[in-house]
């Protein structure tokens, strides 16, 4: 999802970490996720799986793209490999700003 979008994911669990508001448009690719766009615009806004955790959590992504650099700047980045697996790649102690293009 990341490559093909060109978005900035941000990831935790609904509302907890995340909360989203306001209208979109859903897309839902079979059981496993649904994609949300701007209602206005079509922007991926966010993406949330459709099945709870084992805990009863939801994962949810919001695309950081959508706001302003700046009151994301200092948030740190974590990378992984979500092509193959989904295994935390070793941090290299960049942020939002360092990276912002």
């Amino acid at each position: 999802m990341c490559r093909r979008y060109g978005v900035l994911w941000i990831y935790d669990f609904e509302n907890e970490g995340i909360k989203v508001a306001g209208p979109t448009k859903a897309y839902i690719r079979g059981k496993g996720v649904e994609f949300h766009f701007c209602a206005t615009c079509g922007c991926v806004a966010f993406w949330r799986g459709q099945q709870l955790t084992p805990e009863g959590k939801r994962r949810i992504a919001v695309n950081l793209r959508l706001t302003e650099p700046d009151p994301i700047a200092k948030v740190p980045i974590d990378h992984f490999d979500g092509l193959d697996k989904f295994d935390d790649l070793p941090r290299d102690g960049k942020c939002v700003g360092d990276v912002w293009a």
